[in-house]
């Protein structure tokens, strides 16, 4: 028996949206690097590396996980770089990205040798969040004007436009990235490589996929690049669950199951962006409870679920679907204990990969 709190990944989970990465590279040429901002348990990278062409990265801690526990290609960008990081990054990257042309003016001599990329930011997006949207207004993502790209482009080989969170909806990708075919095209035709970003939910049943690939390949044919996609949530959707247990049950007007672990520590997306998390086998019962966490924080607070049967202390709370934007942005709030991390191989072995203790606290701090 596991102790829980636990973050449990199931490689066989996992495996399904691999292969559909597989078949969006077959069916039309992208190439797929995973996003480690949303995923990082390199625990499971032996597997995803077979069926993924590298990593993408937002820091140069990230980057270096990418080179040394990954492989394969690393594609290194970060909002700001420093002259210590630029060094550092030049030395095991294949692609370096800047996020502004002042950046990669100042540091091009940086980076002698490796493809250079910039950020361009369309002015068109996808996104269910203000939070999340890489074209909101007053974005700092990326350069919006086109005029001071042409500077530049004798020293850049690749483009990034990073313009989705969530899409579901080929329809709009496609309509977006008819956009950018229109505007950039000129620029788009002196490229070798351009990144489309991560935010395409390719992974949810019924999503076109014939559509999309259909739409890959035709750009990517039409400007003569190759192109690249950023699945972060898409590679590792559904393949893992938080697994808690019930501590105490209290009642103030209804009845409050308080779990051993916390949304701010353990599940912060569901603050930041005020959702309730996805609890397994509820929503038909008669027993309705607030699922709450054992943080001080008085919003800690899961969601509100219907059971089949009584909650008790000792009951296992499962929270599906949680691998992306949770072991990567774990805490030590209130002291709280982190959840273990426990990987389900392919072969149904249960192997604990790590544990964390006191010290893991204390030595944070």
């Amino acid at each position: 028996m596991i102790e829980t709190p636990y973050y449990l990944v199931d490689e066989r989970k996992l495996l399904g949206n691999l292969k559909i990465i597989r078949r969006i590279r077959d069916c039309s040429g992208a190439k797929s690097v995973l996003a480690l901002k949303c995923f990082s348990t390199w625990s499971v990278f032996s597997l995803m590396k077979k069926y993924m062409d590298g990593t993408t990265s937002s820091s140069l801690y990230e980057a270096r996980l990418g080179r040394e526990k990954f492989g394969k290609e690393v594609h290194a960008y970060s909002v700001g770089y420093n002259e210590k990081e630029i060094k550092e990054l030049a030395g095991f990257s294949d692609k370096i990205i800047f996020n502004s042309v002042s950046q990669l003016k100042r540091f091009r001599s940086y980076v002698k040798g490796r493809d250079i990329g910039i950020r361009i930011n369309p002015g068109v997006s996808y996104s269910c969040f203000d939070l999340a949207d890489p074209a909101c207004r007053y974005s700092r993502l990326g350069v919006t004007d086109k005029k001071s790209l042409s500077g530049v482009l004798d020293v850049v080989s690749g483009a990034m436009f990073h313009f989705n969170c969530e899409n579901d909806n080929v329809k709009d990708f496609s309509d977006n990235l008819d956009f950018i075919s229109g505007t950039y095209g000129d620029i788009l035709k002196k490229l070798k490589w351009v990144s489309l970003g991560g935010g395409y939910y390719f992974s949810k049943k019924g999503y076109a996929l014939d559509k999309f690939c259909a739409k890959l390949k035709e750009f990517s044919g039409r400007f003569g690049v190759q192109v690249y996609l950023e699945p972060g949530e898409s590679a590792v959707t559904q393949s893992a669950e938080l697994v808690t247990k019930v501590v105490d049950i209290v009642r103030n007007e209804i009845d409050i199951a308080i779990v051993d672990a916390s949304t701010e520590a353990h599940m912060l997306d569901l603050l930041i962006y005020r959702q309730s998390a996805k609890v397994k086998n509820s929503g038909a019962g008669k027993y309705k409870y607030m699922i709450a966490g054992r943080s001080c924080l008085a919003g800690d607070v899961f969601g509100t679920y219907k059971f089949k049967s009584k909650l008790k202390i000792g009951s296992i709370i499962t929270f599906s679907d949680t691998a992306g934007y949770t072991m990567v942005k774990k805490n030590w709030f209130n002291g709280l204990g982190m959840p273990s991390i426990v990987v389900r191989r392919l072969n149904g072995k249960i192997d604990t990969v790590r544990k964390f203790t006191y010290k893991d606290f204390v030595s944070d701090l």
